[in-house]
């Protein structure tokens, strides 16, 4: 908790620092690095190898056993009956060696229109040590964050749409109880939900049949986290993603998809604070003035609606907030596959800058994925993040038990 608030207080700091000089000046906000920090920032951390390996697609892919995280609305399109998929992520290696999330998610599908869908993420911080201002030992804990997918349903409204929705319980341990700056620390808790849709419809492109893709996914509506009683409460990652893609037959043995995504946070951007001196000017309520941007402090659905207006740079900073990533894949025999995908992040916005490969492996009832992070800055904290997945066809087990009987 407290390392998210130092690193805000910091950004922060250098953005006031750089921006005012006269106040009459006309000053351009949008060349500032002024980065959006949440609660529980865990949830964007894509859970699967497959979307890792092409650079965090999801909204738009062909439907898989980890669809219900990326856009819950595909799992309406499974051809499985019943998927288990599970997933390992060593987080932050070339920092800590402690950090990991697991994630395990189990889809059924009803019938030929409904979906039901359940996961669970872990994200385990390893280690901590809270030490007072005498140096002296307080507590050493090791904080974890959960998040429970209770429901997540997937509906065909007509042959080629289905829309969607996941409800979540997300759970933050970050002090195990102790005190922080004098105030008794407590677990944040959270209710969220999704709201998708997902449109998938066959094509020709010349002589090669195809499908054409294109999916939303409004990610973490809910409430806002606190750590304590007196503390703030903090946004969780509400975000939009929007994405679209193409998967074509090249011939029996042959598929190649390639897709798009773009995503934006649906929180409020920090605004710029007039400054006074060595610190911040402040109104009759003791209050920070703010010279540029929209105050941060309103409500969930406020926060959503502001998201799209409300960065001091003005529009050149709203477009700045859009991340976006591209990926490919080909399959030879539905067995064995390539992957390949760019994520791309403003420089002032967390500048995540980054190209994705993997692999993976089909054999009778088991996939095997894997993904590898080279970035294209030096000494970032993602390089060489390795993803492991494994999914479990259920429906494939029972038609290898009936081949077999044969």
């Amino acid at each position: 908790m407290s390392y998210t608030k130092y690193i805000s207080l910091i950004v922060l700091t250098l953005l006031i620092g750089k921006n005012h000089t006269n106040a009459q000046e006309d000053i351009n906000y949008s060349e500032f690095l002024n980065t959006i920090t949440t609660a529980v920032p865990f949830l964007m951390i894509g859970p699967d190898s497959r979307a890792g390996a092409m650079g965090d697609v999801g909204a738009a892919t062909k439907p898989d056993a980890n669809s219900a995280y990326w856009n819950t609305a595909k799992t309406a399109f499974l051809e499985q009956e019943q998927a288990l998929t599970i997933s390992y992520i060593p987080w932050l290696r070339n920092l800590v060696n402690d950090i990991y999330m697991a994630q395990v998610g189990y889809t059924w599908k009803l019938n030929e229109r409904m979906s039901v869908s359940h996961g669970l993420r872990y994200f385990s911080l390893g280690e901590i040590t809270f030490r007072g201002e005498d140096a002296n030992l307080i507590q050493i804990v090791n904080p974890n964050e959960l998040a429970i997918d209770l429901c997540g349903i997937g509906y065909k409204l007509n042959e080629y749409f289905s829309g969607g929705f996941n409800t979540r319980y997300i759970y933050s341990n970050l002090t195990s109880g102790a005190s922080v700056n004098g105030s008794d620390s407590k677990a944040g808790n959270a209710i969220a939900v999704d709201i998708n849709g997902f449109y998938k419809k066959p094509i020709n492109l010349g002589q090669q049949a195809a499908d054409y893709m294109f999916g939303f996914n409004i990610q973490n509506i809910g409430n806002k986290v606190s750590y304590s009683e007196s503390a703030e409460r903090d946004f969780i990652p509400m975000n939009l993603k929007i994405g679209t893609g193409i998967n074509i037959e090249l011939d029996e043995f042959n598929e190649f998809g390639i897709y798009m995504d773009v995503n934006k946070l649906l929180v409020p951007t920090p605004p710029a604070y007039k400054k006074e001196g060595n610190g911040f000017a402040e109104d009759a309520n003791g209050d920070y003035i703010i010279e540029s941007g929209k105050d941060p402090n309103v409500s969930t659905v406020q926060g959503i609606i502001q998201s799209f207006y409300d960065a001091p740079g003005g529009m050149n900073e709203e477009f700045n907030e859009i991340n976006w990533s591209l990926g490919a894949e080909y399959w030879y025999d539905d067995q064995f596959a390539l992957r390949l995908g760019y994520f791309y992040e403003n420089p002032n916005k967390g500048n995540r800058n980054h190209m994705t490969l993997g692999l993976g492996l089909k054999y009778q009832i088991f996939n095997l994925d894997f993904s590898y992070l080279v970035p294209f800055t030096q000494r970032n904290p993602l390089e060489n993040t390795l993803r492991i997945t494994m999914s479990f066809d259920f429906a494939d087990i029972k038609s290898a038990s009936e081949i077999k009987g044969n």
